[in-house]
């Protein structure tokens, strides 16, 4: 989270939620034009590279074995030598833009890079006009998501982000209930996640290391800031660095936020605060230690959302590093609330969804609580075979980037707002300001290491 080079990108609504068009509303909509009649979709089977498959992508790929397997990249051999051995046929890169360059007959894109590379590799796939799958978070930093959903509105491609949920049953129940008036307006939101599972709240760089023989360093770093390695980053722990993940926000926001982001179409918040866990300067136990490498043990962070048409302001809060919302007093004695989770809190009543779970609180409320027909449409197959048939079909996928990028933003504007604690940000989503702290602004945007760019 440094500071960042202003570079300034283009920007993008019981019953008010009326049942099934409203519902479905929530789940599309791209402009007509993005998917042109013109564009001839890829054959019975599409031919599919990777970029980053040793870790996320392997599980991916392996949702993707009904097509054709073609091309594979990996800055370290070793580490994805199962995945490269596991599809002998597909050819082997380590660096994307060789691959691109080399590979014309490529359909689609799969990007499970660290979160640092997601928008050049993303982008420079659909500049060559392929069909892009690309993990969660969207991107890094704010500026970065707002590029991606651009480009997803003038390109003619499918494209989806890497949220499974957003695919699943949950988040279409809660809809429908939401619809279905259950709870009543909701005016509140608790978000919550059991992240971080890697090291956060380092103060400083871990000294330099020898680089191992199988890992190309440099191609690894891509357009962050050069460091010398350390294995402290690879193969998981990055996401706690600022310079390559986004922390537990940015990890899980994707997801959990997803849901309530839909359900209450909240678009893009007006005002962002944010608390964070503290550290004491080792040489001086008084003081507060800064730290510019990595992100906290435990953060809180609050969203504002104003009015949406007839919708009330949304007030959406987020915990993570072990830190819960008080526990709804409508939960029963001894009931325990998930590790990661949500609470839509009604004038009527109260929602809880999370581990595999949705339920109106207390037990009593949901047994007489009379569920509304389903009347959005579900996805059948897992999260890639969705993206993989709208390639076919030409069809906009899932968690499209037109609505991705903006999630991702919003989810962002949280990690921007721990650089500032305690501090309301006012945010202007279309000049991408923070209108009372301009210095907050330079957060929003990028400055790529030379010989890289978006």
């Amino acid at each position: 989270m440094k500071s960042r080079k202003n570079q300034s990108v283009d920007g993008l609504d019981r019953r008010t939620f009326v049942k099934s068009a409203a519902a479905a509303a929530a789940f599309t909509i791209v402009p007509s034009h993005v998917l042109g009649k013109d564009k001839t979709p890829p054959s019975d089977k599409m031919n599919i590279a990777a970029v980053g498959v040793g870790g996320m992508g392997e599980s991916n790929l392996e949702e993707m074995e009904t097509e054709n397997i073609v091309a594979l990249c990996d800055v370290d051999w070793e580490y994805s030598a199962e995945v490269f051995e596991k599809y002998p046929d597909a050819a082997r890169y380590k660096d994307y833009r060789e691959m691109l360059d080399k590979e014309k007959d490529i359909d689609g894109v799969v990007v499970a890079t660290p979160d640092h590379t997601h928008a050049i590799v993303t982008l420079a796939a659909m500049d060559l006009d392929k069909h892009v799958y690309t993990q969660k978070p969207l991107t890094r930093t704010v500026s970065e998501a707002r590029a991606l959903t651009k480009a997803a509105k003038t390109k003619q491609l499918v494209t989806q982000m890497g949220n499974q949920a957003h695919s699943g049953e949950h988040i279409r129940l809660i809809i429908e209930w939401i619809n279905d008036g259950a709870i009543g307006p909701v005016r509140e939101v608790h978000a919550w996640t059991n992240r971080p599972v890697w090291p956060q709240g380092i103060l400083k760089r871990p000294e330099p290391m020898p680089v191992p023989d199988t890992l190309s360093w440099d191609l690894w770093l891509g357009p962050a800031p050069f460091r010398e390695y350390n294995d402290i980053y690879l193969p998981f722990n990055w996401r706690g660095w600022q310079d390559f993940g986004c922390g537990a926000l940015g990890d899980m926001g994707c997801h959990v936020i997803d849901l309530a982001h839909t359900a209450l179409r909240l678009g893009y918040p007006e005002r962002v605060t944010a608390s964070k866990t503290t550290q004491m300067d080792p040489d001086d136990r008084w003081k507060k230690a800064e730290n510019t490498e990595t992100f906290p043990h435990g953060s809180l962070v609050t969203f504002e959302f104003p009015q949406r048409g007839e919708l009330p302001p949304v007030t959406l809060t987020w915990y993570d590093g072990g830190l819960q919302p008080p526990r709804p007093q409508e939960l029963e004695d001894g009931r325990e609330m998930p590790d990661t989770g949500l609470l839509f809190i009604g004038d009527k009543g109260v929602l809880m969804t999370g581990d595999e779970m949705t339920r109106l609180i207390p037990e009593t409320f949901m047994r007489s609580y009379d569920l509304p027909e389903k009347t959005i449409p579900r996805i059948e197959v897992s999260h890639e075979q969705n993206w993989i048939q709208c390639c076919k079909e030409l069809k906009t996928a899932s968690s499209h980037f037109v609505y991705a990028g903006p999630l991702t933003e919003t989810v962002l504007l949280g990690n921007v707002a721990l650089a500032f604690p305690y501090e309301s940000l006012e945010y202007d989503w279309k000049s991408m300001q923070f209108t009372n702290k301009p210095e907050a602004s330079e957060w929003i945007n990028h400055d790529y290491r030379e010989g890289w760019s978006l």
